[in-house]
């Protein structure tokens, strides 16, 4: 992959394109498909690393058919999806990393998180009154949730995913970047074919008045939470089969760069009787 996606200098948002195509993009996913599941397996039988993989984007960029299309073939012991909405009750009762620590995955297994944890610095951050709802008591009015605070936040998340990555997690976080009439035709085909109704409503509407707002939490995040660690990484979103082969490829390279994940050896002895074992086989009868 000859073109870097990678957020490493300070971004500006309106100067990233939003549409990249790509003439032969369905076809190359089937290849890095086939890739993304072997190399799990791999890392599976390895047993030391885990990956986590996060999704962030303004409504409609796309995350739930990106996931569906890039992880298909992986196989499904291998891959958990978890898809974070409101907070419940309960999650409200625990710091707001809580829901996301207890959802990481295990040793051996990719978890994709469709928005994450930093939806708290973002949706919060255009809406500070849900902030109120968490009970925190060094906060006791509206003001407080000013960007120091969701600077704090950052910093915490910083922290969060330093602590996985030395512990075996392998992070890559990608921002799914839509442009605004992207949206809006997206918005559109909803309306429009019967089938895509149920997905449409009409908070939507009022969230896009908020475009401008938004952008601005996105890059500051960016800028903010892009590490050597949890690297960023930002798509052009309005071609969807582009984004998802560039997501693959992404995905892909990062696990292949991996060399000390290997399939285990057997162990001496075992290796030994493998012969024995295959005429027990070869003679069974039954």
């Amino acid at each position: 992959m000859k073109k870097s996606y990678r957020v490493n200098v300070p971004v500006v948002l309106n100067q990233v394109p939003t549409k990249e195509v790509e003439a032969k993009a369905k076809k190359e996913l089937k290849k890095y498909r086939k890739q993304l599941s072997e190399l799990q397996d791999t890392m599976y039988a390895h047993g030391k690393y885990n990956m986590l993989i996060c999704f962030q984007g303004m409504d409609t960029a796309g995350k739930d058919s990106l996931i569906r299309e890039v992880f298909k073939d992986v196989n499904a012991r291998g891959v958990v999806v978890h898809s974070f909405k409101v907070p419940s009750s309960k999650e409200l009762k625990h710091d707001f990393l809580w829901r996301h620590y207890v959802a990481l995955p295990e040793r051996g297994k990719i978890g994709v998180f469709n928005r994450t944890h930093y939806e708290n610095v973002l949706v919060t951050r255009v809406h500070p009154e849900y902030i109120l709802g968490e009970q925190l008591p060094a906060i006791t009015e509206l003001s407080q949730v000013n960007d120091a605070f969701f600077h704090r936040r950052m910093e915490a998340i910083n922290e969060f995913e330093a602590h996985l990555q030395e512990t075996g997690t392998i992070i890559l976080k990608f921002y799914l970047h839509l442009s605004k009439h992207e949206q809006k035709n997206r918005l559109l085909r909803r309306l429009r074919l019967k089938d895509k109704n149920w997905k449409f409503s009409s908070s939507d509407l009022e969230e896009r008045k908020l475009w401008d707002t938004y952008q601005y939490c996105y890059e500051d995040m960016l800028n903010r939470t892009d590490t050597d660690q949890a690297p960023w990484y930002i798509i052009p979103a309005d071609d969807k089969p582009t984004a998802r082969l560039r997501v693959a490829e992404i995905i892909v390279e990062a696990l292949a760069s991996r060399k000390d994940i290997v399939e285990p050896e057997l162990d001496a002895k075992t290796k030994s009787q493998l012969a024995d074992f295959r005429n027990q086989l070869e003679n069974d009868l039954s």
